[in-house]
């Protein structure tokens, strides 16, 4: 009988592709398994096996069906609680399952016909290859890589990609680090004694034998003390013997490489590849686990270990001791012997908490996040799928698609933060609403925890959708920070301010500095400065492939766009009007970093922003250097507002408010909100009362003396009447839709198309199509529409409606190429 497999490809295609499985593999292929499938005339992908049957529809030709070509794992890489995870996420956030799997697996796990390789120059056992791999490694060259799509048609060979697979286990080709790289696990040689000697008569023999050759001897007794080999041949068991590593054996006195190739060449020791992990652990501080938590934080642990299935939103002011909290529920769900997920919004983030965390729970714990190398996120992917996984995964919102096979908690810290919402590309998915969505299939309790929630989220816990706990207080006693608002708009006009850096700011900066302690200065602009300016006729340089100005970065010497990353050399002269006095306006952290070596000489800095935390590593030294007090001034934009916990910061200055304020959208006040008051929160977290320095234009504001009070009830009350009044969440759901172009016109065209199309649906809840504030980028125009869902509407309808209409517009001849997508639930 026939058997056919419907498989996920890490493509944008709507639905999966089923292919027929032939006899070989009959039986051996199971749900989540990875294969091997063809795809057009010469095109090779990995692909997901998500449903095996054995009759099609009758509008399928079966004889029309091709084969899988090749079976990748025995066991399944994806669990049934993930497939039934990725079909959800597709569905509700409008896209496809090929779109998932791209932004769910490792790259390493995923081989593609388009995946370029090169000859490995250092391979030299050509003895071990057969025929065939042979041609394909003599096709390659050491220099440049070449495509398996180019090399299959210049070898004339049907499915080169298992070919490619063994060449990468022998380690004969490597994958182009600009291509999608191939997942090797990492060796090393050790030394193991050869079966035939595994025996005390015979191992007594080669002693006898070895006595004209001493260091020969006395190497082989080293080996032997190291590998454990008495236990081993007391209780007759060479299982026993343990893994001794080449080097460690090497580096032992009087230990030589002579005397070992001779052993090795007598057949008494072999030298192989043996496996080890890329991951890496801490033991454990066992004495920090008896910490005792304070009155109101076990009030709090209370409360939420009583709430059963029901989401908890835990709201503790900065500094609150919430972290204490989180291991204690962890401590209590490992006890249990369930898996803890601990989400964070930022990479920096994890940096520090991941020194926290493995200090107490030690190799318990394990990180995944995008910085670490492919390798190790494939590798612990399938740790993950193991017999001994980690019960404790810290990580970013990618961490969410691991596989999970008893997960009892999910920690959602930092909940409010806009980077657990992926923007590009699809699935254009919330961590945090997917968190929630996770938890209850899988039978897991979820724990929100910030000092400033989301709106929606505090709105679902006071009507009880959630459970809300709070903790007023901070840990100790200690008080809030004094906020202190800087009139910039009056100091400009008194000529009293004449740095980034008002008077109050200066002085406070000099005391502190005096005292010994540290300062954060927050900017949330990056590069020297947002504008050059021409003086004489205001021409200011533009991206040629996005409608935004080029950001001017000093250290480079030229100007670079923050949209598609494309530099340009720094003009000499206007192209406009031949003027050579170009000026640069505004500040960003590169020129608030000048101006604080200018006037706090004495101050040792760093930046922290995307320009310097390009790597992992850069963020732990940046971080690690201020925690020890090696750095006396930290310059940062919002990478330094989330949750950084340092004892000896005593004064943030904020020296730009207004930039956040003034953003065109019905979130600005509560975003100021939530990162001023969380970067004000840095300040005074030990030692004596902290100082935020608050620099602002518009002192006026009701949101600005909400964030001087910490009055997150009174900032929540205010949106909540305008977001009723004009129908924004929690009121309703929002889906944007994007259309996009190389040409306007024909964007303009199908953007007024599709809205004409799905306005009789909608009516008034259907806003634009309109210009957004960034109309072009990377050379592709864009138009907007926004959708207001009401609770009434039905979310399925709603997606067919969307769906079918697209599908009947992108099918028009004349709007060939235009690109149209959907933002669920947009931040």
């Amino acid at each position: 009988m026939n058997q056919f497999a419907d498989i996920i490809l890490p493509l944008a295609v709507s639905q999966p592709y089923t292919y027929r499985l032939p006899q070989e593999l009959a039986g051996r292929v199971v749900v989540g398994s990875r294969v091997v499938v063809p795809l057009g005339r010469r095109k090779y992908y990995t692909g997901i096996v998500c449903r095996l049957h054995a009759t099609l529809p009758a509008t399928v030709d079966a004889s029309a069906l091709k084969d899988v070509a090749e079976l990748v794992d025995e066991q399944p890489l994806l669990l049934p609680a993930q497939l039934q995870f990725w079909e959800w996420m597709a569905q509700y956030y409008m896209c496809t399952l090929g779109e998932v799997m791209k932004a769910a697996l490792p790259s390493g796990l995923k081989l593609e016909s388009e995946s370029a390789v090169r000859k490995n120059p250092d391979f030299s056992d050509f003895d071990v290859l057969t025929e065939r791999e042979s041609r394909v490694l003599d096709a390659l060259s050491a220099e440049k890589g070449e495509s398996l799509a180019s090399l299959q048609r210049e070898l004339n060979i049907d499915n080169i990609l298992p070919l490619v697979r063994r060449l990468l286990e022998r380690d004969a080709v490597v994958m182009e680090e600009k291509m999608t790289r191939q997942y090797r696990p990492k060796t090393e040689k050790h030394v193991r004694l050869a079966a035939d000697f595994q025996d005390e008569n015979r191992l007594n023999e080669v002693f006898e034998n070895l006595k004209r050759t001493p260091k020969q001897s006395e190497l082989l007794l080293k080996y032997l003390e190291l590998s454990k080999a008495s236990t081993a041949f007391a209780l007759s068991n060479m299982g026993l013997l343990e893994e001794v590593a080449r080097r460690d054996l090497l580096r032992l006195p009087g230990a030589s490489e002579f005397a070992l190739s001779a052993l090795v060449g007598k057949g008494v020791l072999e030298v192989y590849d043996y496996e080890v992990g890329r991951l890496k652990t801490q033991k454990a501080l066992p004495e920090l686990l008896t910490k005792e938590l304070n009155p109101a934080q076990q009030q709090a642990y209370e409360e939420i270990t009583q709430s059963a299935s029901t989401p908890v939103l835990l709201q503790g002011v900065t500094s609150s001791g919430k972290t204490e909290i989180y291991i204690r529920l962890i401590e209590d769900a490992l006890r249990r012997g369930e898996q803890v997920l601990y989400l964070l919004p930022e990479i920096a983030l994890t940096t520090q908490i991941m020194t926290r965390l493995s200090r107490v729970f030690g190799d318990k714990l394990g990180v995944y996040h995008s910085k670490f190398p492919d390798a190790e996120r494939v590798e612990l992917w399938q740790r993950q799928l193991s017999e001994r996984p980690f019960p404790l995964i810290l990580g970013v919102r990618s961490s969410l698609f691991l596989p999970f096979r008893n997960l009892g908690l999910i920690i959602v810290d930092e909940e409010h933060e806009t980077s657990y919402k992926q923007q590009d590309p699809a699935p254009r998915y919330n961590a945090r609403d997917a968190a929630l969505v996770l938890a209850r299939s899988t039978g897991a309790r979820v724990l929100l925890g910030t000092a400033t929630p989301a709106v929606e989220t505090y709105h679902n816990a006071l009507s009880g959708k959630y459970r809300l706990v709070e903790l007023t207080t901070r840990y100790g006693d200690r008080q809030l920070p004094e906020i202190v608002v800087e009139d910039v708009k009056e100091l400009r006009r008194k000529k009293l301010m004449k740095s980034p850096f008002s008077p109050r700011l200066t002085e406070e900066i000099r005391e502190a500095l005096a005292h010994h302690e540290q300062v954060i200065l927050f900017q949330n602009r990056r590069g020297y400065s947002p504008v050059l300016e021409c003086h004489t006729c205001g021409w200011t340089p533009h991206c040629e492939h996005c409608d935004v100005p080029l950001t001017y970065h000093q250290q480079q010497g030229r100007l670079v766009c923050h949209y598609c990353g494309t530099p340009y050399p720094l003009p000499q002269q206007c192209p406009n009007c031949g003027s050579t006095e170009l000026r640069d306006l505004g500040y960003g952290t590169e020129k608030i970093e000048a101006a604080v070596r200018a006037f706090f000489p004495e101050a040792r800095t760093a930046r922290m922003d995307l320009d310097t935390t390009r790597s992992r590593s850069s963020y732990e030294r940046i971080l690690e250097a201020f925690g020890r007090g090696e750095t006396d001034i930290l310059i940062g934009t919002q990478m330094v507002t989330k949750g950084l916990d340092f004892e000896r910061v005593h004064v943030v200055g904020i020296l730009n408010a207004d930039q956040s304020l003034n953003v065109p959208d019905f979130r600005a006040f509560e975003r100021s909100f939530q990162m001023l008051s969380q970067v004000a929160g840095r300040a005074g977290r030990k030692g004596r009362r902290g100082l935020v320095v608050f620099q602002t234009r518009q002192p006026q504001l009701p949101v600005v003396q909400q964030i001087v009070t910490n009055d997150y009830r009174a900032m929540y009350a205010s949106q909540l009447v305008e977001r009723r009044e004009f129908l924004y969440p929690p009121f309703c759901r929002i889906i944007n839709i994007f259309v996009r172009h190389r040409d306007e016109r024909i964007c303009e065209d199908a953007a007024q198309k599709f809205a004409q199309s799905i306005r009789p649906y909608f009516q008034s809840d259907l806003l634009g199509p309109d210009r957004p504030a960034v109309a072009r980028i990377q050379a592709l125009y864009i138009r907007k529409m926004m959708l207001k869902v009401r609770p009434t509407f039905s979310a399925a309808s709603i997606r067919r409606t969307l769906l079918s209409a697209r599908d009947v517009l992108l099918s028009r001849p004349e709007l060939k190429g235009v690109q149209l997508y959907f933002d669920v639930d947009p931040l």
